[in-house]
Parts: C-alpha cells; sequence; structure tokens
C-alpha cells in the first residue's frame, strides 16, 4: 500500500493505485474515472497533453489523491516495482521522482551500497516544469514526510524549471525530513554523488561502484586510438542522458556538437510514437550503434542498458553481438556501457555485465563513472 498520507496525497496506508497505460491522447478519461473512484493513478502513458496532466493533478488535489505522471515509468509502493522498476532491498529511502530512469540509477546504486528505498513515487518529467509547476512533487514530498518508515527523502528530475525549483525546495526546507536533490544540472550533484551524500548522511559506508573492464585487445589500445575523435552516447533513459550530457559540458564546455560529440534519447516522445519504448523494443538504438560504428570521426560508444521488471529479458542478447561486430569492425572503436541494475533484477546484472564486458565493453554500475571514464578515453580529460 502507498504510504500513509495528510493533505494533497493519498490518504490512509490502505489506499491503492490505479496503473493505467493507454495511448496518451486517450488516457484522460480513464484517469479522471480512477480518480472519482478514490483510487490514486499512475498514467505509464507518455504524450498526454499538458493541459489534460494540469488537469488530473488539480483534480487529484481536490479529493486528497495523487496522479503520478503521465510519462511516470517507474514507482515502488510499499515494496511492490510498478512499471519499470528494479528489485532492490527495502529501506530508509524514499524518491520523488520527475525521472524514471534517474530514480532507477539511484535505487541501483544504494542497493549496491546494501541500502534500500520505502517508496519511490513517480510524478512524470514535466510535473516541474512551469506549467505544471511541481503539483505532484509537493504531494509526494507531503506523503513521504508523513511515512514513518522514510528517514531521508531523494528528489530526482530531469532538468527542473528554476522558479519550480525553488518552490520545491522551499517546501523540502519545511518538512521533518530531510531531502537531498539529485538534478542533472550545472552546479548540482549528479546521481553517483546524490547516493554518496544520502549514504553518508545515513551514516552508512560509501563503496567502490561496481564495473566490469573488457579484455584489452591486441589492437592498438582503445583509449589512445579514440582520442580526438567524438563521443556519441546512445541512452534508452532519458536522466541518463541529461547526467551524462552535463558531465561532458562541465569537462569540455559548451561546445559539443561542434566537436562532435552527440547524446541522444531514443526514449524521448519523438521516438516512441507508435513502437514500445527502447527498454523493451531496441531496434533503433541497435540501428543507430551500427550507424556511429560505421562512421569514422566516432570514437567512442556510450550507451545506457537498465535492468528490471518490464524491462527487455535480456539486452545483451541483441546488445553483445552488435558491441563485438563494432569493436571487431573498428579496433579504434572503444564501447562504455551504463549498466542500471541489480543482482536480482530477472535479467540478472553480473550476467549481463560479463556477456558485455566480454564482447569488448567496458561496463559501469554507475551512469557518471561510465560517461568520465568515456571522456577520458576520447579527451583525455578527467570529468
Amino acid at each position: 500500500a502507498p504510504p500513509r498520507t495528510t493533505g494533497s496525497a493519498a490518504a490512509g496506508a490502505d489506499a491503492t493505485v490505479a496503473l493505467l497505460s493507454v495511448p496518451g491522447p486517450h488516457v484522460f478519461p480513464e484517469a479522471m474515472d480512477a480518480l472519482d473512484a478514490g483510487l490514486n493513478v499512475m498514467i505509464f502513458s507518455d504524450n498526454v497533453p499538458l493541459a489534460q496532466e494540469i488537469a488530473l493533478k488539480e483534480a487529484a488535489a481536490r479529493r486528497g489523491l495523487i496522479v503520478m505522471g503521465p510519462d511516470c515509468g517507474t514507482a515502488v509502493i510499499g515494496g511492490a516495482g510498478l512499471g519499470f522498476a528494479n528489485a532492490v532491498r527495502p529501506g530508509p529511502v524514499g524518491v520523488v521522482a520527475a525521472s524514471g530512469t534517474g530514480a532507477q540509477q539511484l535505487m541501483c546504486l544504494l542497493d549496491a551500497a546494501g541500502t534500500g528505498v520505502s517508496h519511490v513515487l513517480g510524478v512524470g518529467g514535466r510535473d516541474l516544469s512551469p506549467q505544471v509547476s511541481g503539483r505532484s512533487a509537493l504531494s509526494a514530498l507531503a506523503a513521504l514526510d508523513a511515512d514513518p518508515g522514510t528517514e531521508l527523502i531523494v528528489l530526482v528530475s530531469k532538468p527542473p524549471a528554476p522558479q519550480v525549483l525553488d518552490l520545491i525546495r522551499e517546501a523540502a526546507r519545511r518538512l521533518d525530513t530531510p531531502v537531498v536533490f539529485a538534478l542533472p544540472a550545472a552546479g548540482e550533484d549528479d546521481l553517483t554523488q546524490a547516493a554518496e551524500k544520502v549514504l553518508t548522511a545515513l551514516g552508512r559506508t560509501v563503496p567502490r561502484w561496481p564495473r566490469w573492464t573488457a579484455p584489452r585487445r591486441t589492437a592498438p589500445a582503445a583509449g589512445h586510438a579514440a582520442e580526438g575523435r567524438a563521443l556519441r552516447g546512445l541512452f534508452a533513459g532519458g536522466t541518463l542522458r541529461d547526467e551524462a550530457e552535463m558531465i561532458a559540458r562541465g569537462a569540455l564546455g559548451w561546445d559539443l556538437e561542434a566537436r562532435g560529440h552527440r547524446f541522444t534519447d531514443f526514449g524521448d516522445d519523438a521516438y516512441t510514437r507508435g513502437r514500445a519504448h527502447p527498454m523493451i523494443d531496441p531496434t533503433l538504438r541497435l540501428d543507430a550503434l551500427r550507424a556511429e560504428a560505421a562512421d569514422p570521426g566516432c570514437g567512442v560508444l556510450l550507451l545506457d542498458v537498465v535492468l528490471g521488471h518490464g524491462a527487455e529479458p535480456d539486452p545483451a542478447a541483441s546488445l553483445a553481438p552488435a558491441v563485438a561486430a563494432a569493436v571487431r569492425d573498428r579496433p579504434d572503436l572503444a564501447v562504455v556501457v551504463s549498466l542500471c541494475g541489480t543482482p536480482a533484477d530477472p535479467q540478472g546484472r553480473d550476467r549481463q555485465a560479463t556477456a558485455l564486458c566480454e564482447a569488448g565493453a567496458d561496463v559501469f554500475a554507475s551512469n557518471a563513472q561510465a560517461t568520465r571514464h568515456a571522456l577520458r578515453l576520447v579527451e583525455g580529460v578527467s570529468a
């Protein structure tokens, strides 16, 4: 059941959630019916008109309920994962997430450190936009603050509107529960730094984050051969893409595109109209991988792989052969993978990492560390 809440979110430990996943233009009446029935709502659907999102969140507030989404890909309510969710241990950390893969990265890093989550309340990627103004994030913060099992809250989001972030920070200051912010924006902690800050606040040890290094090839060392060429990031997770670009801009300046560096989110709405999310159907990204590998200007491919319930059952089955073919045909090409998952995930994090390593990729549990490694290969810089 959701956490016990007061005011503008689900009231009572026996409150229930309706999870909706229908084409975005048609979800509004279904969501309104659920609210009228006294249910909290998680809207997995994307491509929902902005005006409808605002109307639904205002209707939820009037009923003392919460709308998670639209485009809410991840939630964990009382230990039950909804949407794309990793198998993580229970614990004292509550997460308010305007980013599904951002929440997954945090959950997986905390799990690797032996720390779990109480609840993860997704709010949708537009919730911290100027128009939506954090309506669901404010409700979720209040809900977790009222939950006796939550000792610390993390708010993770794609880059929020500055005025909305100020509003959220002010609300966080009024809570009894401390709040850590994880925002892929200049001057903010990256997701790994935020996880480390959470662990420190809880008095837990910050571990060495898992990584798996590919066997070195007899061809010219990839780290030297890649220098002077471009970094191409091909992501399924929007916040992981944003984090990688933020780190790259911080290390190299703002003229990334002029130097040939590119970061693409294949989970963006433009790529998912009429087709499954790339965490389910990797076709578009595999096509892009082959095209980038054939470009002699590309020196490093940076990819994310996000595991968990709802995701592709065996990502390495298709990705590892594509990586192996790329590095076989291009001895000067390096491949770096950010692997977001846990050993308990149905795909098996370590099994996936081993397969990708054997194909020729360096694999990191931390997306930030993967990005910094890729930057060292193409630019010889320490980000």
